[in-house]
C-alpha cells in the first residue's frame, strides 16, 4: 500500500470531486495521503479534511511564499492546529530563492520561527527548498531541525546534498518529476541513497508524472513515481511501495 506523502487536496480543482479523488486512489493502492498546508487558511482546511476522512492526515504550516503573514498571532493559530491528533508535521515550510516572493530574510525568519514550532510540539517538518539549498542545509544544521524527522519535499539536489539531509535527520521524497526524461540528477539521488529514507508524493495538483504529464495531477498517480523508482533502483514496484510506505509511516509516525 503506497503512501501519498504531500498532497494539496484542499486545492479547488481536487477539492470540488474530492471523494471520486479518494476512490481512485484508493484503487490503486493509495492508503494514506499526507495533505499539506501552505498558509493558515489552507492549514485549517487540511485539518478538516484530515478529520472527515480516514485515509488523510495534515501538516500546516506557513510556504516561504507567504512568509511576511507569519505573524505572532498566525503561528499561535498553527500552533493550535498542530496540536491536533490528526496533525503529523509542520509544513511546508523552508526556503524559496526562484520566485522570491517574500524578501528573504523574512523567509529564514519564518523557516526558524516553524522550526522551533515542531520542536516544541516535536513533530517532523516538511521542507519546500528551491534554489536555496545552502541556507536550507545550513539553517537545518544550526536549528537542529531534523531532531524529530524532516522530509525535503520534492527534492531537486544532488546527491552530496541528499546525504548531507539524510544526516541532519531528514528523508528524501520524489514526485513527478523523478520520471521526467531530463531529470537525471534526482534519479541519481532516488537510485543511490538508503531506501530506508525514500518517500514518495505527488505534489498534486502540480507536478503530473509522466505518461500524465500536462493532465491534473492527484493521488492515485503516485504510482508512477514509485514504478519509476523501482526501475531505477532494479527493485518490484510492490518493494518500493512497501519500503515508502514504512518509511512514511516512521517519520509521521502513523499508527493505524
Amino acid at each position: 500500500m503506497i503512501i501519498d506523502t504531500h498532497a494539496h487536496l484542499q486545492d479547488k480543482k481536487l477539492r470540488e470531486n474530492l471523494e471520486n479523488v479518494l476512490g481512485r486512489a484508493k484503487e490503486v493502492g493509495v492508503e494514506k495521503i499526507i495533505c499539506v498546508g501552505y498558509d493558515l487558511a489552507s492549514s485549517q482546511e487540511a485539518v478538516l479534511l484530515a478529520r472527515k476522512y480516514k485515509q488523510i492526515y495534515a501538516a500546516v504550516g506557513i510556504h516561504p511564499h507567504d512568509a511576511q503573514t507569519l505573524t505572532s498571532e498566525v503561528l499561535g493559530k498553527i500552533r493550535n492546529l498542530a496540536k491536533d491528533p490528526r496533525v503529523v508535521a509542520i509544513g511546508e515550510i523552508g526556503l524559496d530563492y526562484y520566485r522570491d516572493l517574500s524578501p528573504r530574510d523574512k523567509q529564514k525568519e519564518a523557516f526558524i520561527e516553524q522550526i522551533k514550532l515542531a520542536h516544541e510540539i516535536g513533530k517532523p517538518i516538511i521542507v519546500h527548498d528551491r534554489d536555496a539549498n545552502q541556507d536550507v542545509i545550513d539553517i537545518a544544521k544550526k536549528q537542529r531541525a531534523g531532531k524529530n524527522g524532516g522530509i525535503m519535499h520534492c527534492f531537486s539536489g544532488n546527491l552530496p546534498l541528499a546525504m548531507e539531509a539524510i544526516k541532519e535527520g531528514f528523508y528524501i521524497s520524489f514526485a513527478g518529476p523523478l520520471t521526467y526524461k531530463n531529470a537525471k540528477k534526482a534519479q541519481e539521488v532516488a537510485t543511490k541513497i538508503p531506501q530506508n529514507r525514500l518517500l514518495v508524493e505527488t505534489d498534486c495538483p502540480y507536478l503530473t508524472p509522466e505518461p500524465l504529464r500536462g493532465k491534473l495531477n492527484e493521488p492515485a498517480h503516485v504510482r508512477f513515481v514509485v514504478q519509476k523508482m523501482a526501475e531505477l533502483r532494479n527493485q518490484h514496484p510492490d518493494e518500493i511501495a512497501y519500503l515508502t510506505g514504512r518509511n512514511a509511516r516512521e517519520v509521521y509516525r502513523i499508527k493505524d
